[in-house]
């Protein structure tokens, strides 16, 4: 029997050849980045803070919980999924605004889950997922103080939190205003509100839907004011590692098909609409004309003007 192959024999073995080669599904050793890793470990490291409520925070039983939270959990679903794992464990990993960043970079979180403003700076590090909510700094004080104004508390004491964009616009807007106010960076939200509370600090500092949380969570919600001056516009996205295209896809993508299926809708009626551990309160803040923007035409654009309405 003559085992030689004619030349046309051998063209179609080589064309089958190359077009297997496009068939087969990408293996361990073709990944890369994140996706490697966390193939690798058999795990993905979820960074969330303790008192960012209702994004990411402690429930009365210290279990983690949230609206970017559950949004994370998802996105983690899609990496299981993408990667055809049987199960994929979830590491939990606590932040803080000050180490949130080094904790990405250095591997020590693969996926943050918080309430991180996606500026231009911040993307210099890092990446961030598709923009999942829009707010605004703006202060809260003590109604009977009749603070309106930024200008109102010249020379007052204010907090904010250590390693937030709103500590660095407020410090700013202190020297270009000449406003003489003492500027105290506290670990958290929660301290920084205890310092309002507690008549240490005349105002605090911070994102709008934050302090909102705080005051509705607190003993005498009906003591604090927040003010209408809005300082900045802040769209919220999750952080990724910067430089990882294998990842962001997967993570873009699982965003994207939760936008087209009215999934972010239903997960924020559950966190801003409806009763949230750990008081059962209602924070009652419907969806706003920037994210419906969002919803409507994606972007994770950290340029404050992509938000306008």
């Amino acid at each position: 029997m003559d085992t030689r192959m004619r030349p046309s024999a051998l063209g179609f073995v080589a064309v089958f050849a190359a077009l297997s080669a496009f068939a087969v599904p990408a293996t361990a050793q073709d990944l890369t980045g994140t996706l490697k890793k966390v193939k690798d470990t058999g795990s993905i490291s979820l960074g969330h803070r303790e008192s960012s409520l209702p994004f990411s925070y402690y429930d009365d039983n210290q279990k983690v919980v949230g609206y970017a939270y559950e949004l994370c959990d998802k996105l983690a679903d899609a990496v299981q999924a993408e990667l055809k794992m049987d199960k994929l464990e979830r590491k939990l990993v606590a932040v803080t605004s000050a180490n949130r960043i080094p904790l990405l970079t250095s591997g020590g979180i693969d996926l943050e889950c918080g309430s991180t403003t996606n500026n231009l700076e911040r993307q210099k590090e890092v990446s961030f997922t598709l923009t999942h909510y829009v707010t605004a700094t703006r202060f809260v004080s003590k109604k009977a103080n009749n603070y309106k104004s930024l200008d109102d508390l010249k020379g007052k004491t204010i907090v904010s939190t250590a390693g937030t964009s709103n500590i660095k616009l407020v410090t700013g807007l202190n020297t270009e205003r000449n406003l003489g106010m003492t500027i105290i960076p506290a670990k958290d939200h929660a301290d920084a509100f205890l310092m309002v509370e507690t008549d240490r600090a005349a105002a605090f500092a911070m994102d709008d839907i934050l302090i909102a949380s705080l005051v509705a969570v607190s003993k005498t919600p009906d003591a604090y004011v927040i003010s209408e001056e809005a300082l900045s516009v802040e769209p919220y996205g999750s952080m990724l590692r910067k430089d990882d295209p294998a990842f962001k896809k997967v993570i873009d993508d699982a965003m994207l098909a939760m936008f087209k299926d009215g999934t972010i809708e239903k997960l924020y009626d559950k966190w801003f609409m409806n009763p949230i551990p750990p008081k059962n309160v209602t924070l009652n803040v419907p969806i706003s004309a920037q994210f419906k923007k969002v919803i409507a035409n994606p972007t994770d654009s950290g340029d404050p003007k992509d938000y306008a309405d």
